[in-house]
């Protein structure tokens, strides 16, 4: 839908390069020099922008690499659109100073015009809108000048500022509960390590612990996809687990896809309990994560009901620790990765004494509850701010109509 549309009372009808002090694509050294990267420069990628702040870069470059190639700096509290690819019309702001690729359109502000966070969070809205842009027929990549034409409805600098502060408000919850939730997690990771990190399978163990299999510690269920033929067996009653939804999730809050009751009943024998533990099997291997109610996996992913509820916690960084062997079982020789039921029951691992998984429970349990707890916050926060973007940016919702 057009910007234009509906323009509320004192807000004018623009676009997104007459707002912009700079819009300017960056560059990539030479991979061919080592001098040119290695430095203390962040240089962002596509990947890197994902509808988010950020306050690094997993890539730095030299000074020497920066004066070499197209790439420049861009100054702190730019908006930065990916332009190529899948990742086209994907938003970010840097909270610092640094460069980025060439796949990136940098937005500088004016600041007598324009707030960056209103900038941000306006394009963040309309994703799917610059995405189509992307992909039709004659323009398969945005450009930088496709992105100065985006017509953009704008207010007052003063109310881009309120509205930018309230919708910045949540996001600063957001993450602060994120990081809260990462120290959270090293910290339980820690304990497992300096606990039982030093042990490996050939190894003397402690008395009272001993090598077995996956099977041993809990019910192995393969996930199964019921006939998609059959449109009463989906519904939004039973959470239905894929591997997009596992990614840097330490819980499963919500899917994208639902089972209904009757699609659950169907294949009721493979039904997972709150605190069973997903790992992802086939294609991408070795995620880890863990159901907080009632569920079903498709079939790409092994799960473990836990036979006592102190194996959770150190299941989760047991399983999360294979990683790469369950990479190296999967690979077999094909090109799709897969670790099928059999292998996934019968991989050995090292099971403690009854007495050190309690304690060890009694200490990582209550990390592991206030993660859940922030994250049930961070889905809700979240939630509310994505129902407050759009009648905020249309004007439907105006900032004086806040009651503080």
């Amino acid at each position: 839908m057009s910007e234009v549309k509906n323009i509320p009372d004192g807000w004018v009808a623009t676009t997104l390069g007459l707002i912009a002090e700079k819009m300017y694509s960056g560059g990539t050294p030479s991979t061919k020099r080592e001098d040119y990267y290695g430095g203390n420069i962040p240089w962002i990628r596509t990947q890197e922008v994902v509808f988010n702040f950020i306050n690094d870069a997993e890539i730095k470059i030299s000074e020497l690499g920066l004066k070499n190639s197209s790439a420049r700096y861009i100054p702190k509290d730019t908006v930065i659109v990916a332009m190529y690819g899948n990742s086209a019309g994907r938003v970010a702001l840097s909270k610092i100073k640094a460069t980025t690729n060439q796949a990136c359109c940098n937005i500088v502000s004016d600041p007598n015009i324009s707030n960056p966070y209103f900038i941000f969070y306006n394009l963040l809205g309309r994703y799917r809108e610059i995405e189509g842009k992307a992909n039709g027929a004659a323009q398969q990549n945005l450009s930088v000048g496709v992105l100065k034409e985006l017509e953009i409805n704008l207010p007052t600098i003063s109310e881009q500022k309120s509205i930018a502060d309230i919708l910045t408000a949540f996001d600063d919850k957001i993450e602060l509960l994120q990081a809260q939730n990462k120290t959270l997690e090293e910290t339980a990771q820690t304990i497992f390590t300096e606990w039982f990190g030093k042990y490996q399978i050939e190894d003397e163990l402690p008395d009272g612990w001993k090598v077995g299999k996956l099977s041993e510690v809990g019910k192995i269920i393969c996930g199964k996809t019921p006939s998609k033929s059959n449109d009463s067996y989906f519904g939004n009653e039973i959470p239905f687990i894929k591997i997009p939804d596992m990614h840097n999730k330490m819980f499963i809050i919500e899917t994208s896809d639902n089972l209904s009751v009757e699609g659950a009943i169907y294949q009721k024998n493979k039904m997972l309990p709150k605190d069973s533990i997903c790992i992802s099997c086939i294609a991408t291997v070795g995620l880890v994560s863990i159901t907080t109610k009632d569920s079903q996996t498709n079939q790409q992913i092994n799960s473990i009901i836990p036979k006592e509820k102190i194996y959770r916690e150190y299941l989760y960084f047991t399983l999360t620790k294979m990683n790469n062997y369950l990479n190296d079982l999967g690979s077999g020789g094909t090109a799709t990765l897969n670790v099928n039921t059999s292998t996934f029951s019968n991989i050995e691992l090292i099971i403690p004494s009854e007495e050190k998984l309690n304690d060890f429970y009694k200490i990582s349990n209550p990390i592991f509850e206030k993660v859940l707890k922030n994250n049930i916050q961070i889905q809700t926060l979240t939630k509310t701010r994505d129902e407050l973007l759009p009648r905020l940016m249309s004007g439907e919702v105006r900032v004086n109509e806040f009651k503080k």
